[in-house]
């Protein structure tokens, strides 16, 4: 089986857990644009049997993964460099805004995706009060999603991931959750961190070919 059908099986399967009241969860994947562009970003970028190396973000946001449902891609990046055109808010993130200069620097998307798949602790994000609330900010929350994360790992490495190491995006406590889950499960030999796209954009952007640099030295 081709690695998109593997990915595309798991997203359209996934279910969160209750969640804590307040807060609410993003579900790309029942709605019917956001799905039919997933299915044509993986198709263009996945269909084949290579292994990927995981790179793991924190969890979607409501500008980026959360409405196209494809990790660190806003509508712009989706049709800008991917080549697909939508009808969705032609908004971008800042996240998006680094990575995809990553993947430019990489060679573009189509090198890029064929060595990396790009995913997250949390694989669906969450809102309070209309704002994203990473999964490590409400200590309610953290405890409800530890279960689905854990499964959520397992079965994407069931693709037939490199096993060997993964990039965390974040080295604060996104790091530190990952280390742990690792350490009762043993999904990684090694989990290397990097700064999260959004701290570089918010607070070190005059560094920003920097750590440009880092990420290609490590992901590439």
């Amino acid at each position: 089986m081709m690695l998109a059908e593997k990915i595309l099986s798991f997203l359209g399967k996934l279910q969160p857990p209750p969640l804590p009241p307040g807060i609410a969860v993003m579900n790309p994947y029942r709605d019917k644009v956001a799905w039919d562009l997933c299915n044509t970003f993986y198709r263009k970028f996945y269909s084949d049997a290579k292994p990927r190396t995981l790179v793991l973000g924190i969890n979607p946001g409501r500008f980026g993964g959360g409405i196209t449902g494809i990790p660190f891609t806003d509508p712009v990046k989706l049709s800008r460099y991917c080549g697909i055109p939508n009808s969705l808010p032609q908004r971008a993130e800042l996240s998006a805004d680094f990575i995809y200069q990553v993947i430019e620097q990489a060679g573009g998307p189509e090198k890029f995706y064929s060595k990396v798949y790009i995913s997250a602790v949390c694989p669906l994000g969450f809102t309070r009060h209309g704002k994203n609330i990473n999964y490590y900010d409400d200590k309610k929350l953290l405890e409800a999603v530890k279960d689905f994360c854990v499964q959520a790992l397992q079965q994407q490495l069931a693709f037939g991931l490199n096993h060997d190491k993964v990039y965390c995006l974040g080295e604060g406590k996104n790091f530190e959750f990952l280390v742990r889950l690792n350490a009762h499960h043993q999904f990684f030999r090694e989990i290397i961190p990097l700064p999260h796209p959004r701290f570089i954009m918010q607070y070190k952007r005059k560094e920003i070919k920097k750590f440009i640099g880092k990420y290609l030295q490590a992901i590439t």
